[in-house]
């Protein structure tokens, strides 16, 4: 199940350059003088981004080329890059040296076509337990992948931006891009009832949000709701007045409702697990596959995915819920050995019917909005985003780690796709609140937070950063993402990310620039910005947090991009507009 690629041109190999980084260094005259190793990177089961993002890169240092991949499952895959010899080239031809009596010595070649190779492949039997045998009758399909080659790291991740767009499922809110209120991070915890609810859902509508969710829990009556998952039955307890009469309150604020849910697992305590047949279930040796108090539905099944359409048809038509969020907490190992020739192709099959089954529901419910959580991103792959319209990019729950987790995601998410958490308290200060906002904003902002405890300041506060999401979201729609100090690691006292806009025929292009400083960050940056063609930005314009908000940045525009200025010892974050 590979795709190869061979990269040719590259420095030779040898102790005159550089190996592949992280190979050992070999002698270039000897026999077998490269490296028998390879630069390899997996993920396991069905958390298709648990280990590492399912992308990756090539690039020649010394020209800045680069050949970049994204791989498109929502399961196992690796990839690998190894050097890649031409044997003696430009050296005394092997048959020349088989018919002389003379011993020639080690191979002397020039090393001038030595190069590289990456191989991109989905799941393998030494890594996944895959295997399947062709014949006429049984074709096999690999799992896609799209290659993408630029002129630098941020125009090769550019032109996978583009592809993204140009081949992702359509669906009303990719143009409406609405704005999505969410009980969970940092606020409910999954413990939401009605007394907690309807201040929420006021302040929520009052900042701006058009969709509200209730998180996890709604359908349990207990605190322990993890393992009752799989009936889709509200709870009594939680909501006295009926769900139906928190999700009227909702809709009488002008946001359309949306609830959590987990459909691919079946706690053991809910009724689903003893009506469905084990058919129903990822098998192994005949006993349905338990991980941490749930049963793990196998789509292949019609009973299973008559369950799954039940409980969404019902919710949707019963309820008028416009909006789900998908979670996936836990996963099934290597896969199911039920009606399958192995274990990893069981899974595989299992995977591609996921697929087919999200799409069949957006094909009854064409209107519906479905966020792939995954665990906090555990299955952030575009064989889900492919189908799906959002991705909440992480379950951090600490401001100050998140932008490196926000910025990054733009590497292999859409910025219209990528749901950055923003989770204000009422007990942070602006700087704090204007932090994690412009987290959200770096991309699509995913409002959270306690905002029915604030004070009319901060609440305000929170209004103008949905506000400022408003105002860009269809321009960051149509971005590049760019990445003007390098992508981000978490020893970074500043994270920066750019937005590339082009023109239009009515508009000229614009970039949106957003930075954040740790407190112990140095007090200036230079952010490098070669999309500007060399030419210095006529203006720099704030547009989040408004003036006056928290201490002033200095700002400096040049030829080679933009230069900020912060205050010491603070944690803080802008947006700007660079014109």
């Amino acid at each position: 199940m590979a795709r190869r690629q061979r990269l040719v041109g590259r420095e030779p190999l040898g102790l005159a350059a550089a190996p592949l980084p992280g190979l050992a260094r070999t002698d270039a005259t000897a026999r077998g003088e490269t490296s028998r190793n390879r630069l390899a990177i997996s993920s396991l089961s069905t958390w298709s981004s648990g280990i590492a993002n399912p992308i990756g890169a090539a690039r020649n240092r010394a020209t800045g080329a680069t050949l970049a991949w994204q791989i498109e499952h929502n399961g196992a895959w690796t990839f690998e890059l190894g050097e890649l010899p031409a044997w003696g080239a430009g050296g005394v031809p092997l048959e020349d040296r088989l018919r002389s009596d003379v011993p020639f010595g080690p191979p002397r070649g020039d090393h001038s076509h030595d190069g590289a190779y990456v191989a991109v492949l989905g799941p393998t039997d030494t890594l996944h337990q895959w295997s399947i045998t062709l014949s006429g009758d049984a074709p096999f399909t690999t799992v896609p992948v799209t290659f993408s080659v630029g002129a630098s790291l941020d125009d090769a991740f550019g032109n996978l931006t583009a592809a993204r767009r140009a081949t992702r499922r359509a669906n009303p809110q990719n143009e409406t891009l609405p704005v999505i209120f969410n009980d969970y991070m940092n606020t409910l915890e999954g413990d939401p009832t009605e007394g907690k609810l309807l201040p929420l859902i006021d302040a929520a509508a009052a900042v701006g949000a058009d969709y509200f969710c209730i998180d996890a829990g709604w359908y349990d009556d207990t605190a322990g709701w993890w393992a009752s998952v799989g009936d889709w039955k509200p709870s009594t307890l939680r909501f006295p007045s009926g769900l139906g009469s928190v999700l009227d309150r909702i809709r009488d604020r002008g946001m359309v409702p949306g609830l959590w849910l987990e459909p691919e697992v079946v706690g053991v305590t809910s009724a689903a697990a003893s009506s469905l047949p084990d058919s129903a279930f990822l098998q192994r040796g005949g006993v349905r596959i338990r991980e941490h108090e749930r049963f793990l539905l196998d789509l292949r099944s019609e009973a299973a995915r008559a369950h799954l359409d039940e409980a969404v048809d019902r919710l949707v038509s019963e309820f008028g819920v416009g909006f789900f969020k998908l979670d996936y907490n836990v996963t099934p190992g290597a896969g199911t050995d039920h009606d399958a020739p192995s274990v990893g192709a069981g899974l595989l099959d299992h995977n591609r019917a996921l697929l087919a089954w999200l799409n069949d529901v957006l094909d009854r419910h064409p209107t519906l909005v479905l966020e792939n959580c995954g665990s906090g991103a555990m299955r952030s792959d575009f064989g889900m985003l492919g189908t799906l319209q959002l991705q909440s990019t992480s379950d951090q729950q600490d401001p100050l780690l998140y932008p490196v987790i926000a910025v990054g995601a733009l590497a292999h998410v859409l910025p219209e796709q990528a749901g950055n958490w923003s989770y204000p308290q009422p007990d942070m200060d602006d700087e704090r609140i204007v932090f994690t906002t412009c987290t959200g904003l770096a991309g699509r902002l995913y409002q959270a937070g306690v905002l029915s405890g604030m004070d009319r300041h901060r609440l305000d506060l929170v209004a103008a950063g949905v506000a400022a999401h408003k105002a860009t979201r269809h321009e960051l729609a149509r971005s590049t993402p760019r990445f003007p100090t390098g992508l981000p690691s978490y020893d970074d006292g500043w994270v920066t990310v750019a937005f590339e806009v082009p023109a239009t025929a009515s508009e000229a292009g614009s970039t949106y620039v957003i930075a954040w400083r740790q407190e112990w960050a140095d007090e200036t940056v230079d952010l490098d910005l070669p999309h500007l063609g060399g030419v210095a930005a006529s203006t720099v314009d704030q547009v989040y947090p408004p003036l006056g908000v928290g201490a002033a940045w200095a700002t400096a525009a040049s030829a080679t991009g933009l230069r900020l200025s912060a205050p010491t010892g603070v944690a803080a974050a802008r947006m700007y507009r660079l014109g």
